[in-house]
Parts: C-alpha cells; sequence; structure tokens
C-alpha cells in the first residue's frame, strides 16, 4: 500500500484550479530547485561606492497570487490571527478561525459595557456633568450656526459635540430617581425640547430617542416609588413645555425612505404610547392640540406595510379607548369609512404574517371603540360596514371572528336599531346562525367542561340586540322568530347546550368563590365585603353567558307558543323551569344601570325590558 496515496491532496475547482502544484512524488532535482534564497532589499555597494556585483540566484518560486485578492500579512489558515499564537506543546495550532479584523470587533463589542458607567456609580455629581456638557454643547453649537449659517464646515464639529452629549444621556434611564428631578431642576429638559426645532433633522431624532427611553415604562418596573413619582415629575414637565405639540409637528420632516428618520417616526411613537400610558387622560388633549388624528389616519392608508403603519393604528387604538371627544374627532375624519376601506382587503385573504395579523386587529378594535359612539353607528351604517361584516363572516377568514364583534358593538344599545334592521336586509340571519350552530370540534364534542368561545358570546350578544331593537310587529323580527323554529328548534337546543354548559362552569365558579369567602372570613381578610369583586368574577366565570341566553330565552318563549312549549319541556328534562330563567334576569336587572328615559317616545331601557319579561315570565310559568 501506497501510503503517499493514501493522503493526497483532492483535486481544486475553480479559481484555486490554476495554481501551480507540485508533483505527488518530488525529485532531487525538483527539491534542489526548490532551495529560495532572500533577496536583497535594496542593490548593495562596495566599499568604493560601486555598485557590487550582484549574487547569482540559483533558483527562484514566487507565490502565485490567488484571482481576488493578495494574502493579507497576517495570512494564516482561515485568516485566523491567532492561529501562530494558539498551539500546544506539540506545536500543533489551534485557531479561532477569526480574521483580525473579526477579532477586532468582537474585541469592540466586548468592551462597550466597559467603558459606560454603571448604574450603581452613576452619582449625582455625574449627572450634572453630562447635563453641564450638554448645555455646553448647545450653546456652542447655536453660536456658530448664528455666526456661519451658509458655512457647515464651521459648526460642524460643535454639532458632532452636540450629537455625542445628548447620547450620552441614554444611562439616565437606568436611575429614574436620581436623574430625573435633576433633569427638571437643572432645566435641561427645556434645553432638550427646545432642540426640537433644531435645523438638523439628525439632532431632533437623537433628542426623540433620548426621551424615548427616559419615558420608557421599565424604568418603573420594580414597581419602585421614588421611579414613579420622578417620571410622573418628568412627563409633567414635558408636557408643560409642549412636547406633545412639537413631537407632532416634527412627524412632516421625517423621510421614512431614510432608516434613520424612519427609526424616528417609530420613536416619537413611542414616546406618545409610554406619556399615554402613564396619564391616559393626556388623549384627549393630544387630539385636540394638534393634527396627530390626521396624520395616523393617512399613514394607515399606505400600501406597503411596516412596522410604523402597524404602530399608527396601535397608537389610533389607544387614543379612543377611553375618550369620547376623540371617538368623535375619528368619525369626522371620514375615520370609519378609511378603517373599512383597509378592512376589506381582508375579506379575500389572510394577512401575510403576524406583524400583520395585529395590525388588522388593531383595526378592528378601534372599530369597536368608535362604535359606542351613536354617530359613529350611523356612519358605519353610511359606509355600508354591515355588509362587509357579513362577508367577511361568509369568507371564514381570520376576520371572521373580529367581523362579529364589531357587528356585536355596532348593534347593541337602542342607537343601534338602524344597523339591525340594515344587518337582517342584508341577509345577515342565515350568516349569523349558521356561524351560531357551526361544527363542533371532535377532540371537544360532548365536554360540558370547555369554555364558551369569544364568537358564541359576540353572536348572543347580536341575537340579543336584534331582540330588543326589532319592532314587535315588523317583517324583519317575524324572520327572526321564524329562525328558531325552523329545523325542529335546533337553535333553542343549541341555547340550552350553551345554557348547561354555562351553569356548570358558574357552578365550580361559585364554588370556588365560597371558598375563598370562608378562607378570608378565618383570616378576617379585607376581601370578605367586596360584592363587586365577587360578581365580577362570576360574569367571567359564566354568569355573562347564562344572563344572555337567558334573555334570549325569555323574548323568544313569550313571543312564540310553539317555542314555549319546546322549552318547558327541554328545562323540565334538565330539572329546570322558567323560574330559573326569572332568578338569571333578577340578578341581572339589579346589576344594570337605572337611565331613565328623557322622553315617553324613546325606547325602554335594558333595565325596564328586564322587569318587562320578568313579569311576563312570572305570568306564564
Amino acid at each position: 500500500m501506497n501510503v503517499d496515496d493514501i493522503f493526497k491532496v483532492p483535486k481544486l475547482s475553480g479559481s484555486f484550479g490554476n495554481k501551480r502544484k507540485l508533483p505527488d512524488n518530488p525529485t532531487p532535482e525538483l527539491l534542489k530547485k526548490l532551495k529560495i534564497e532572500q533577496p536583497a532589499a535594496s542593490t548593495p555597494s562596495d566599499s568604493n561606492g560601486a555598485p557590487a556585483k550582484p549574487r547569482t540566484r540559483k533558483a527562484t518560486v514566487e507565490d502565485v497570487e490567488d484571482d481576488d485578492s493578495a494574502a493579507p500579512a497576517d495570512f494564516a489558515p482561515g485568516g485566523d490571527a491567532d492561529y501562530f499564537v494558539e498551539e500546544d506543546d506539540e506545536g500543533r495550532f489551534f485557531g479561532g478561525g477569526l480574521t483580525s479584523e473579526q477579532k477586532e470587533i468582537l474585541n469592540i463589542f466586548e468592551n462597550a459595557g466597559e467603558d459606560q458607567e454603571p448604574v450603581e456609580q452613576l452619582s449625582l455629581a455625574a449627572i450634572r456633568r453630562s447635563l453641564l456638557r450638554l448645555e455646553r454643547a448647545v450653546n456652542k453649537n447655536q453660536d456658530q450656526r448664528s455666526k456661519y449659517p451658509n458655512d457647515p464646515t464651521k459648526f460642524i464639529d460643535s454639532e458632532a459635540d452636540l450629537d455625542s452629549a445628548i447620547k450620552s444621556l441614554l444611562p439616565l434611564a437606568q436611575a429614574p430617581a436620581l436623574a430625573y428631578r435633576e433633569l427638571v431642576r437643572s432645566g435641561s429638559v427645556a434645553l432638550l425640547v427646545g432642540l426640537f426645532t433644531h435645523e438638523n433633522v439628525d439632532i431632533v431624532i437623537d433628542v426623540v430617542e433620548l426621551l424615548y427611553e427616559l419615558t420608557d415604562d421599565d424604568v418603573s418596573e420594580e414597581e419602585d416609588e421614588d421611579a414613579d413619582a420622578a417620571l410622573r415629575e418628568l412627563i409633567q414637565a414635558l408636557v408643560d413645555l409642549s412636547v406633545l405639540d412639537l413631537l407632532v409637528e416634527n412627524l412632516p420632516r421625517l423621510n421614512e425612505l431614510e432608516e434613520s428618520d424612519k427609526q424616528g417616526v417609530f420613536h416619537i411613537l413611542g414616546v406618545f404610547e409610554n406619556i399615554l400610558g402613564f396619564n391616559p387622560a393626556l388623549s384627549t388633549i393630544l387630539v385636540e392640540n394638534t393634527k396627530i388624528m390626521t396624520w395616523l389616519l393617512n399613514r394607515m392608508q399606505a400600501k406597503d406595510h411596516d412596522e410604523n403603519r402597524g404602530y399608527s393604528v396601535e397608537l389610533l387604538s389607544i387614543l379612543l379607548q377611553n375618550s369620547p371627544p376623540n371617538r368623535l374627532a375619528f368619525g369626522e375624519g371620514d375615520g370609519v369609512e378609511i378603517v373599512l376601506n383597509i378592512l376589506s382587503q381582508y375579506r379575500r385573504r389572510d394577512p401575510a404574517d403576524a406583524d400583520e395579523a395585529e395590525f388588522m386587529e388593531n383595526l378592528f378594535d378601534t372599530l369597536c371603540s368608535a362604535l359606542v359612539e351613536p354617530s359613529i353607528k350611523q356612519s358605519f351604517l353610511s359606509a355600508e360596514g354591515p355588509d362587509l361584516m357579513i362577508l367577511m363572516m361568509k369568507e371564514k377568514r381570520q376576520s371572521k371572528s373580529r367581523a362579529i364583534k364589531t357587528l356585536d358593538y355596532a348593534m347593541s344599545g337602542p342607537q343601534g336599531s338602524p344597523v339591525s334592521v340594515a344587518f337582517v336586509d342584508a341577509l345577515g340571519l342565515k350568516t349569523l346562525f349558521s356561524a351560531f350552530l357551526g361544527k363542533p370540534s371532535k377532540k371537544g364534542k360532548g365536554s360540558a367542561s370547555l369554555p364558551v368561545s369569544e364568537d358564541i358570546s359576540h353572536i348572543l350578544g347580536i341575537i340579543s340586540s336584534l331582540l330588543s331593537n326589532l319592532d314587535s310587529e315588523s317583517t324583519h323580527r317575524i324572520r327572526l322568530l321564524a329562525k328558531f323554529v325552523e329545523n325542529e328548534f335546533e337553535k333553542v337546543d343549541k341555547l340550552l347546550d350553551i345554557r348547561d354548559t354555562a351553569r356548570s362552569r358558574l357552578k365550580q365558579t361559585d364554588a370556588e368563590i365560597e371558598a375563598e369567602k370562608k378562607e378570608a372570613d378565618n383570616e378576617d381578610d379585607d376581601m370578605l365585603g367586596d360584592e363587586d369583586t365577587w360578581y365580577l368574577r362570576r360574569l367571567d366565570g359564566g354568569l355573562f353567558t347564562l344572563q344572555m341566553v337567558d334573555y334570549i330565552l325569555a323574548w323568544i318563549v313569550m313571543e312564540d307558543d310553539g317555542i314555549r312549549s319546546h322549552v318547558l319541556r327541554m328545562l323540565s328534562r334538565r330539572n329546570q323551569s322558567l323560574q330559573n330563567i326569572v332568578e338569571t334576569l333578577r340578578v341581572y336587572h339589579d346589576n344594570v344601570d337605572d337611565v331613565p328615559r328623557p322622553t315617553d317616545d324613546q325606547p325602554l331601557s335594558q333595565k325596564e325590558i328586564l322587569e318587562n319579561l320578568m313579569v311576563a315570565l312570572g305570568n306564564s310559568s
């Protein structure tokens, strides 16, 4: 066996195939030719100054350079700078596989944190030095810009110093209790806010990023009361300096085709979210005093989806959550039609990824928040919102559940009567009850302990609104009641099945509450008398679904004798009666706010409807 044949180097392909190769078994003659002599760095001279006779070069072998580039001076296998340094006792080499440049980059990242002062060493003196550095940088830059407005070379260095001074304040977010009050006391907050009018947009972006970090709610995540108080003081100082107005005014200055400007827009939206999260009452002030609503409505209509488009809808949803004036401003800006136009694309397709799915969810949430207002319900009807929601329910895509929820909000309350009529006219009953019956999953078939889905809860809300809002003698109401009679009362049976599941859940919840009450009584806990907490707990534990089902059953039993007979028969099999439904409605009635009607022409309130239903069922039981 020829050992040399076993360890032959395989042939190389590509550009390396042109390199000069040695034969497998070099001859003695060839070894003599490969003897290399070091060439002289320069032509030597003799003692008389004449050029000396050069020495004869017997053989010279020159390495052929690669086609791409010459080997670096610190060449080693793999370009590893430590290949010849890291070796064992026997002289074998162990490199890390990294070039000098790569190792230098790693060292920079490893040492990056060493240059910053740790939080525990961030003293008040260090904070004041940083703030003083900022003040000097701002003054110097303003002075040089005023002296040489047309010669950027004169103030470019001071601008770089200002950029560095702003970024050096980022670590202050790690010590809010110590740093934020000093920021306000020293006037540095006013100095930073003043930079929003700076001619250089990059400086504005630096300040925005700083405020984004300083107002992040993570600074007080450890429930530090001092940190919370300091953050509150900082935010109040920013608001007093009109930071909300200045941030909105800077949005049009940023060109999102540039990556830095795109990040600047993201951080501006983040500052809004941070401030509103700490003080939600400012949302109304933000919409009233700025053009943020117009900007958000325009930004969300962009064709290409990106992070800032999704963030704009998320912020809009936040602004509308608990502010009736903001909802009205949304409607006045054609917000309902804009949202419906954007949502229409999800009738035929699902969101492309998780980010777009969240974008779609926020659009629906925004619409649902706005639909609390009667004027928004009318705008929703005028923009043919019910028709679009019904089409989405038919397509059975990801938007289906959100469309059901939106219809529930749109048809709720007495002001939802026009939407309820339009829903029936658009043939929504067939689609609604198809979703109501559904097909039980094989895994959960026959299980009474499974929770009622969110879709079922909203479908029950829609049916309840239809029964409350449709006129008693109208064809729309007759068509609704006919749905409960057809196919041998299959919808009624479905209601009773949901009722059984809700009762089982409520029974378990009540048992847990009673156990907690006994434990609280034994320990003399303050939670013993908190009945509102227990009621909310019962609502989540099945009472809400039970109330919706019994409300629907009360209506249809009262209006149709065939349905009444069927319900009585099915209840008796469960050892139940109409009196059990009355008891549920009584609990519902006792916890509904009493809103008196301004005039007799107004529709009955929910409390009055419940009173009449209890009387009707009590007389017939």
